[in-house]
Parts: structure tokens; C-alpha cells; sequence
């Protein structure tokens, strides 16, 4: 099968949702190298692909505690077109902040304010998923309906991006919107299941209660459906199209 830019780009969202749901450790790091390999044989157009492979990989790396590692991948990722500076303000980022290397790979970077604006976005729909993801957990504890609630997810927003790192944060929502909605999933037809078996065998079951349940689980699933569509990303009328250098390191405000 001959790569592409689609094909390659499902590839690393399959192993970012692995990693995410397995962890490092169980998934290991071949596939992210394969993936910079392949798409390095694509030429310009597969560029951002190979930032995207780099990134990742300075991501597990920094979580690792593997500073040199981190930091030769993220220069690697900067090379290739990678430069979203708010996912580098992240706490287990900052204790790079102070390493020569890693400041003069982030000066290297350059962005639009049109695309920032979507970078925080971006970001910040990441915190808010993982923890809509929480709450929906313990408001499901305890339901006795057998409906199924899955996530709500904001959409992905479709402007035109002025460079193409915007693609690989992304990925990156997609990848976790993903992980998150497939760990829901499994866990709602866990608790339905289990109640369906535990109606049929138990003639005291309350079904009134779970009549209950079940509006109650719609109501608050179209409210958070709404406000997940109300946080659609709006690009600002006028923001700069222009490449400038991005926000000086450590005076971004990561959003939570």
C-alpha cells in the first residue's frame, strides 16, 4: 500500500489514541518512528507529519524525565515545521524552559496570531475534554437505566491554517477526544450491561428509578452537547495573518 499524507495522518492518531489508553510503556515508540520514516519518503508535503512524529516523541521522552531525548525531538519537530508554543508551556514542560537548547529551538519557531488564537483553543478544548470526561464518570455512578451516554465533543475547527503545525495539535484533540470517548464507551456498556442482566434476574429491580435515570442521563447528555457546541472555535475578524516570532518563553499562561 503506497503512503499518503491521509493515510500516514490516521496511522499517528491510531498510535497517539494507543498510547493514551495503554500508555508508553505497553504501545513503545516504533510506530511514532515509523511514521517520521514514511513520511519523511513523502518529501515537503509530508513534513508536518514528521514534526508530528518528533513532538510526539518529546513528549513521551519529557514525561520520562529524558531531557536530552526530549529536547533533540523537539528540535527535530521545530525543523520540520512544528510550532505550537502553547503545548510547550505545559507543566511537565517548564523544567525545560531553563536549557539553553530548548530556548534556542523555541526562538526558532514562528507563528500567525490567527493560528495562536486556534493553538489556545486547541489546548485548552484538551483540558476541558479530560475533564468533562471525569465528571461524566461520577455522574454515570450509579445509574440504573441501560442507556448509553457517550462524550460530547466541540468541533474541530475547519478554517484554513496559515501553517501547518496547526494540523499536528489537531491531531493531538482528535487523538484525545478519541482515547477519552473510547474509555466512556467501554465503561457505559459495562453499567448497562450489567443492569440489563441485573433486571432480568432480580424481580425488586426499580424500574421507576431508572425510568428516572434515564431522563435525567438525556437531560444532562443535550446540555453538554449544547455547551460543546457553543465552544466552537470563531477566528477573531482580523487577526494577523503574518508569520512573527512567538510569545517569549515562559510568559504564556497554559490553559486549564
Amino acid at each position: 500500500m503506497v503512503d499518503t499524507v491521509n493515510s500516514l495522518a490516521t496511522r499517528l492518531h491510531e498510535l497517539l489514541v494507543a498510547i493514551m489508553t495503554e500508555g508508553p510503556a505497553a504501545v513503545g515508540t516504533a510506530g511514532l518512528h515509523d511514521v517520521i520514516v514514511r513520511a519523511t519518503a513523502l518529501g515537503p508535503q509530508g513534513a508536518w507529519l514528521v514534526a508530528a512524529g518528533h513532538a510526539s516523541l518529546g513528549e513521551v521522552a519529557c514525561l520520562h524525565g529524558q531531557a536530552d531525548q526530549a529536547i533533540r525531538h523537539y528540535d527535530a519537530a521545530v525543523a520540520a515545521g512544528f510550532n505550537d508554543c502553547v503545548a510547550l508551556h505545559t507543566a511537565p514542560m517548564r523544567p525545560l524552559h531553563h536549557d539553553p537548547r530548548f530556548r534556542s529551538l523555541y526562538q526558532r519557531m514562528r507563528v500567525t496570531q490567527a493560528d495562536l488564537d486556534e493553538f489556545f483553543w486547541l489546548q485548552q478544548e484538551i483540558q476541558i475534554a479530560v475533564r468533562e470526561a471525569r465528571q461524566a464518570t461520577v455522574d454515570n455512578i450509579g445509574r440504573l437505566d441501560t442507556g448509553v451516554s457517550l462524550l460530547p465533543q466541540a468541533p474541530m475547527p475547519t478554517r484554513e491554517p496559515n501553517t501547518l503545525g496547526v494540523l499536528i495539535t489537531r491531531i493531538d484533540l482528535a487523538a484525545t477526544q478519541s482515547a477519552l470517548q473510547q474509555a466512556a464507551v467501554k465503561a457505559e456498556f459495562q453499567r448497562s450491561s450489567g443492569n440489563t442482566s441485573l433486571s432480568l434476574m432480580d424481580d425488586s429491580w426499580d424500574h421507576d428509578r431508572a425510568r428516572r435515570d434515564a431522563w435525567h442521563a438525556d437531560d444532562v447528555d443535550t446540555r453538554r452537547q449544547q455547551a460543546a457546541d457553543a465552544r466552537a472555535f470563531v477566528e477573531r475578524p482580523g487577526a494577523e495573518t503574518t508569520l512573527m516570532p512567538c510569545p517569549p518563553l515562559g510568559s504564556i499562561t497554559y490553559p486549564g
